[in-house]
């Protein structure tokens, strides 16, 4: 499904027009491999316990996962690349009530950048296992960094700090 197709607005649910045109530019870093092939088999949201899942990093990017083992928790930033980006009032209960798009944690909004925090469970070269997603086979990786819970900063703390 398209973010033109029609078929999928709900009770109450409006679009605006929107002619496609971008201000920045991303590299997909990678793809992720899920056991979801469908929005209607996928998870609302990720579970750490949930399936182990596949994160596939791209060439010339395998250096830089360099030190990531050393945290037992990673944020994974993807592209939503099968979302709406127009919607922006949802009724995510499909009973006519509706929210603003960025009061909701929906799929479906003008940048579609999900993120899930997930347990690191192994690397092997440039595959890293992880548990806690809830996106789509063959989501677009954009970034994987560290849990900000468990980083602790390489470098020395500056004035800005706190």
């Amino acid at each position: 499904m398209t973010m033109s197709d029609t078929s999928d607005i709900r009770a109450g649910e409006r679009t605006v027009a929107w002619d496609g045109t971008t201000d920045a530019g991303v590299i997909f870093i990678g793809r992720i491999h899920t056991p979801w092939k469908t929005v209607f088999e996928c998870p609302r949201r990720g579970q750490i316990e949930g399936p182990l899942c596949r994160i596939e990093l791209f060439d010339p990017w395998t250096e830089a996962l360099d030190g990531i083992a050393e945290y037992p928790q990673a944020e994974v930033l993807y592209w939503l690349h099968l979302s709406r980006r127009n919607l922006v009032r949802q009724s995510p209960r499909d009973n006519g009530t509706t929210f603003g798009a960025f009061s909701l944690r929906t799929p479906n909004r003008p940048n579609p950048i999900g993120t899930a925090i997930v347990t690191l469970e192994g690397i092997d070269g440039r595959m890293i296992m992880v548990r806690g997603l809830d996106c789509l086979d063959g989501t677009p990786l954009l970034d994987l960094k560290p849990d900000r819970d468990c980083f602790i900063p390489k470098a020395p703390p500056t004035s800005g700090d706190l």
